[in-house]
């Protein structure tokens, strides 16, 4: 009964921080359509969240042992309640900006708990594997009702009105759920100990891989990948509404669509790769993904989507579009893997340090220029732009494909 318990907390929790983290996307539409921002400055949330969550991954790591993996769950959760139950009455951007700080804040120390925790309640390799891609999972259905929650609070024929912010009430309220689980469950505390001299060592570590060929252009390949994901399925949305001319409760509850075919691509690329070597399977979902931005973003130009009351009537391109996401899906944990497999495991730790950090960089950077190119051109031109980091990722893959093959990077690796 024990590990059934630490495991719906760990569930509640991560399901909780889903919905939070990416609504991101819809939130940015809303503050364009309610709260008078431009895109250009709309899209600073993405760095709000993407940003703190590195920063504080860092600053966090050998503290949250000491404080206790339940008191830091609780912590994060209340910490996001709180912001949940202000900023509907104060109804302003900055607010909003306060909210993804502490939603960023608050995910880096849910994540390392969370991680930490697992291990309590696994005793076999086989079931930690199993119970993490479980709780993975649950992340995705968290992305995907997320979408359809705030759809819920948006009234499709005053998209001025700022009623949908009443949303956080709701969610304010299941985070109240999942601190209650978190706080009935008998997650142990760590034995304490001095860590302090551990973490100089895994930061000296961190900044030591940077100076292998192969991390760099790891690292080069997971920032272009988030900068295209993050570009894409946080101004998908925005798109929907303002170049589709969708409702604004449709254009958010398609861009579902983008979520879902992420969590289908990955379940599909792992029984693939048990055929294909996985350099083949990546330059397959470049190449796909390239051509479908060349064949789709035509079809957007002149579509008038506003008499449209429902996702089923919706034209032909706009379902097509989110499908990028069934390409995208297999390239991030894909490098991971094949990086990670390509070092000493005493490495791990770092160069999952190095990951976080270039991811949240990539992701804020793809929002940003995203978000600029569609205020000063049009939503076409911002997504025929993802072509360029497309084609950037097929060289660098290249490459670290080449440097994967030259044993002296994996005895150099192994050295360290």
């Amino acid at each position: 009964m024990t590990p059934i318990r630490i495991t719906i907390a760990l569930a509640c929790s991560y399901f909780v921080f889903a919905i939070m983290l990416n609504s991101v996307g819809t939130v940015i539409l809303q503050a364009i359509n309610s709260l008078d921002v431009s895109k250009t400055n709309a899209s600073v949330l993405e760095g709000y969240k993407d940003l703190t969550i590195a920063i504080v991954s860092f600053v966090v790591a050998s503290f949250i042992p000491r404080l206790g993996y339940k008191v830091a769950m609780l912590g994060a959760l209340i910490l996001v309640a709180m912001l949940c139950l202000i900023v509907p009455s104060i109804a302003e951007f900055w607010a909003l900006k306060a909210l993804f700080a502490a939603i960023g804040c608050s995910f880096a120390v849910m994540k390392i708990a969370v991680y930490s925790v697992i291990g309590q309640v696994t005793d076999t390799a086989n079931k930690h594997s199993a119970l993490l891609n479980t709780i993975e999972g649950i992340f995705m259905l968290g992305v995907l009702s997320g979408y359809w929650i705030f759809a819920l609070f948006i009234d499709a024929n005053n998209p001025q009105s700022s009623h949908w912010l009443n949303v956080y009430y709701l969610l304010a309220l299941i985070i109240a759920i999942a601190v209650l689980a978190v706080a009935t469950a008998p997650i142990k505390s760590p034995p304490r100990r001095n860590q302090s001299q551990s973490q100089v060592h895994a930061f000296i570590d961190m900044l030591q891989l940077t100076y292998q060929p192969l991390v760099l252009i790891f690292i080069v390949s997971a920032f272009l990948y988030v900068l295209v994901e993050q570009g894409v399925g946080t101004w998908l949305p925005t798109f929907n509404n303002q170049v589709l001319k969708l409702p604004v409760d449709v254009s958010i509850q398609l861009a579902s669509l983008f979520a879902a075919a992420l969590a289908l691509g990955r379940l599909v690329a792992g029984q693939l790769l048990r055929f294909i070597g996985w350099f083949k399977l990546l330059l397959s979902c470049l190449i796909a993904m390239a051509v479908l931005v060349l064949l789709i973003l035509p079809l957007t130009h002149d579509v008038d989507g506003s008499k449209i009351s429902s996702v089923f009537d919706v034209p032909f391109a706009a379902y097509m579009l989110p499908l990028i996401g069934f390409f995208m899906a297999p390239i991030y944990p894909l490098l991971n893997s094949v990086m990670l497999s390509s070092l000493a495991k005493h490495q791990h730790a770092a160069m999952t340090g190095l990951i976080v950090v270039f991811s949240a960089l990539g992701g804020t950077t793809g929002s940003i220029i995203t978000g600029f190119v569609f205020d000063k051109f049009s939503g076409q031109h911002a997504f025929y732009l993802t072509l360029v980091p497309i084609a950037l990722l097929l060289v660098s893959v290249a490459i670290f494909k080449k440097l994967t093959l030259k044993p002296q990077y994996l005895a150099a690796s192994n050295a360290c």
